[in-house]
C-alpha cells in the first residue's frame, strides 16, 4: 500500500491518522504509527485502560515501535474490522494485523457475546530488517508481574479484572510497562495479546493467524447481508461496518462514537464523552442500516430501549451500557486533552436534560418495524401508546434540543416536530394493525403540532422557518438551525413544499462554513451557554444532501455526496466535525452521525436516481 509520512502536533497526530477495530463489546484505536492510544475495558463505557489519545504523555498506549519510523499507512481486511498497519523504515517493512479476535464461527447477528476478550496483534517484516520495540505502558499505575509463560497485571481502576499479556518475544517489567526490543528479518513474525477474560489458559495459545482468519470470517458473514447498489459503495459499506464496530452485541445499544473529549475547537472545552447510547443517534443509525437489509440491529435497539423506557416510565435521552444513567460528569485531574484541549470528561451531564424528540425518535424506529411486518402485541401497543400520550403532554414545554445546549431551554421547532412524529407514527401503527386508540384526539394532536411548527417556526421576514417557536402574536426571533433540514425527512414538511426549499437556501446561504460544509448554528446568534467555537458538523451536510436529492437536484446532490465522502479517510472513517480551514478532523470519533449520512444519503440518491424515491 502507498505510505504518507507522520505528521505530530504536541506530540500527537491528527485524529484521522487512526484506525477502529472492535469485537462487539468495546473498541480500539490503532494509529498509523503502529501505537494503540485508546482501549475502554472491558466494555465501551468502562474507564480507559489507554488513553494516550487524550494526553500523550500520562495516558498509557500499547506500542509497536518501528525503530526510524519514516511513513506509514493502513487498510482494512476487506468488509471486515481487521485492521493492517504497514510500516515503513531504513531499512525494512514491517506490517501489522490488528483486531479484537472473535470466536470462530462467531454470529454477529445474534445478541450475545462473539469476542474473545483479547487484543491480538501480529506483526510480520515484509522486507529487509527491522528492529521493533513493543511497550504496554498503561495510563494508570498497574502491578506486573510474571505468570504463567506471560505476564498478569492488576489494575486498580478494575483490581476485578484480570489482564494478562502474551508476547512471543521476552519482555521486561520496567516502572509499570513492559517492553521488549528485538531485530526480526523478512518473514520473521511477532505476536502480542492482551486478555481481559480471566480464562486463559497461555500456555495453549491458537494459532495467531487462525485467529485473525475466523476473525476476518466472521466480519465477512455479517458484511455479506449489507444490500446496496449505489453512489460511495465502498464507503457505503465501510460506514455499516463502522456503526457495526459501535454496535454493543449483547444489548443492540449503537454508541454516539468510539471515544471521549476528542475537541470541538483545539484548545476549547466543548469536549464531550460520546461512548454511551443516545437513542436519537441510535435511531438514526438503525434507520440507516434498516435501509441497507440490516434489520436485525434495528429490531435489538428497538427492544432494549422500550425495556428500559418501560422501567423507567419513559425513555430518556441516552444510555450506559448497562440500560441505567451515565455516571454523573466529571473532569479528570489528571488528563490534558488531546493536543492540549481540557478538560478530558467522563459522564454526561446531557443525560439529564429534556430532550422532546426522543418520542418521535424512538417511535419512528417502531413504524420501521411494523412497516416490515413486525408484530404489536398488547405488551408492546401500551408501552407506544405510553410515548405518544407523553409527546401530546410534553410538546409545549421549553427543552435543550438535539444539541444539546447547556442554557435555558427554548421550543426547539425540530423538537416540536418530532413529537408530532411520534404522535403520526403512533396512528400508523394503530391503522396498521388494527390496534385500539384514541383516533380522534390523537389525530387533533398531531394537527396542531404540525400547525404550530409551520405557522410559529415560520418567519416571514425573512422567509425561512427558523431554530424555535415564536411565542403567540410574536415576531419570531429565532436563529437558523441545521436540524431544519431533517424536517422533510422525518415527512412533517414536504421536500419540495416552497417554504421548505426556501429554508434549505436560507441555510445554505446562512450556515455555510465553505465546500458544502455547514454550522449546525452560529454561537452568535443561537445562545448554547457555552464558551468558544466549534467546526462544521458532517451530519448536516449530508442532510443537505437528502434535501437537494427530495427537490430532483440530483446531479447536484451527488457531487455534494460526493465531495462529502472524499473527507472519509482512506480507512473510510469520519469525525463528528470538520475544521473548515484546513479540513482536519474534529471531535470524537469515528462518530455515528457521520456515517450514518453517508449511508441515508447514499441510499436516498440511489433510489431516486433508479426513479423510486
Amino acid at each position: 500500500m502507498p505510505t504518507r509520512p507522520l505528521t505530530r502536533d504536541r506530540g500527537q497526530l491528527p485524529i484521522e491518522d487512526h484506525g477502529l477495530i472492535g469485537d462487539g463489546a468495546t473498541c480500539a484505536l490503532v494509529a498509523r504509527d503502529g501505537s494503540i492510544p485508546w482501549l475502554c475495558l472491558p466494555d465501551f463505557d468502562s474507564p480507559p485502560f489507554l488513553a494516550g489519545l487524550l494526553d500523550h504523555e500520562r495516558g498509557g498506549s500499547f506500542d509497536l515501535e518501528l525503530t526510524g519510523l519514516v511513513s506509514a499507512d493502513q487498510r482494512y481486511l476487506d468488509d471486515t474490522g481487521v485492521l493492517l498497519t504497514e510500516l515503513h523504515g531504513p531499512d525494512g517493512v514491517v506490517e501489522v494485523t490488528d483486531c479484537l479476535t472473535l470466536r470462530a464461527g462467531a454470529d454477529l447477528t445474534e445478541l450475545v457475546p462473539a469476542g474473545r476478550s483479547e487484543l491480538l496483534r501480529l506483526a510480520r517484516v515484509v522486507s529487509g530488517r527491522a528492529e521493533l520495540t513493543v511497550r504496554l505502558r498503561p495510563g494508570d499505575d498497574v502491578e506486573v508481574r510474571e505468570e504463567g509463560g506471560g505476564w498478569a497485571l492488576t489494575w486498580p481502576a478494575r483490581p476485578d479484572l484480570r489482564l494478562t499479556l502474551w508476547c512471543s518475544h521476552p519482555l521486561q517489567a520496567e516502572d509499570g510497562a513492559l517492553c521488549g526490543t528485538v531485530t526480526l528479518r523478512a518473514g520473521d513474525p511477532l505476536t502480542v495479546a492482551l486478555h481481559w477474560s480471566g480464562n486463559t489458559r497461555l500456555q495453549d495459545r491458537q494459532d495467531p493467524e487462525t485467529l485473525v482468519q475466523q476473525t476476518a470470517a466472521a466480519w465477512r458473514a455479517w458484511a455479506a447481508r449489507i444490500r446496496y447498489e449505489g453512489p460511495q459503495r465502498r464507503l457505503v459499506r465501510r460506514s455499516a461496518l463502522t456503526l457495526k464496530l459501535l454496535d454493543h452485541a449483547a444489548t443492540g445499544a449503537i454508541m454516539a462514537a468510539a471515544t471521549s473529549s476528542l475537541p470541538e475547537e483545539v484548545g476549547g472545552v466543548r469536549n464531550w464523552d460520546y461512548r454511551y447510547t443516545w437513542v436519537r443517534d441510535a435511531a438514526f443509525s438503525v434507520y440507516a442500516l434498516r435501509r441497507i437489509g440490516l434489520t436485525t440491529e434495528a429490531d435489538s435497539f428497538l427492544a432494549w430501549t422500550l425495556t428500559n423506557a418501560e422501567r423507567d416510565g419513559g425513555p430518556r435521552i441516552m444510555y450506559a451500557l448497562d440500560g441505567g444513567q451515565p455516571p454523573e460528569e466529571r473532569e479528570d485531574p489528571v488528563l490534558r486533552g488531546w493536543r492540549g484541549s481540557a478538560p478530558v470528561r467522563w459522564g454526561n451531564g446531557a443525560a439529564g436534560q429534556t430532550q422532546h424528540d426522543v418520542y418521535g425518535e424512538l417511535m419512528d424506529v417502531a413504524h420501521q418495524w411494523a412497516s416490515d411486518g413486525g408484530s404489536v402485541d398488547d405488551h408492546l401497543w401500551r408501552a407506544l401508546s405510553a410515548l405518544a400520550e407523553q409527546a401530546i403532554e410534553q410538546w409545549r414545554t421549553p427543552d435543550q434540543g438535539i444539541w444539546e445546549i447547556r442554557g435555558a431551554g427554548r421550543p426547539f421547532t425540530y423538537s416540536v416536530a418530532m413529537c408530532q412524529v411520534a404522535v403520526d407514527r403512533a396512528l400508523r401503527i394503530a391503522e396498521r394493525c388494527g390496534l385500539d386508540h384514541p383516533r380522534e384526539r390523537w389525530r387533533a394532536a398531531a394537527d396542531e403540532m404540525r400547525a404550530a411548527v409551520l405557522e410559529r417556526s415560520w418567519d416571514d421576514e425573512r422567509g425561512t422557518f427558523t431554530e424555535h417557536l415564536a411565542e403567540d402574536g410574536k415576531a419570531n426571533d429565532g436563529g437558523l438551525d441545521g436540524s431544519l433540514l431533517a424536517l422533510p425527512l422525518r415527512g412533517v414538511v414536504p421536500f419540495d413544499d416552497p417554504r421548505m426549499v426556501a429554508t434549505v437556501e436560507k441555510v445554505r446561504e446562512h450556515l455555510d462554513a465553505g465546500d458544502g460544509l455547514l454550522y449546525r448554528y452560529l454561537h452568535s446568534e443561537s445562545d448554547d451557554g457555552l464558551p468558544g467555537e466549534e467546526g462544521a458538523f458532517m451530519l448536516c451536510s449530508f442532510w443537505l444532501v437528502d434535501n437537494l436529492t427530495g427537490q430532483g437536484r440530483l446531479d447536484e446532490a451527488e457531487a455534494l455526496f460526493d465531495s462529502l465522502c472524499a473527507r472519509a479517510t482512506p480507512l473510510g472513517l469520519l469525525s463528528e466535525e470538520i475544521d473548515p480551514r484546513d479540513g482536519s478532523f474534529l471531535g470524537n470519533f469515528p462518530q455515528a452521525f457521520s456515517h450514518l449520512g453517508v449511508i441515508a444519503s447514499g441510499w436516498k440518491l440511489a433510489r431516486a436516481r433508479a426513479g423510486r424515491a
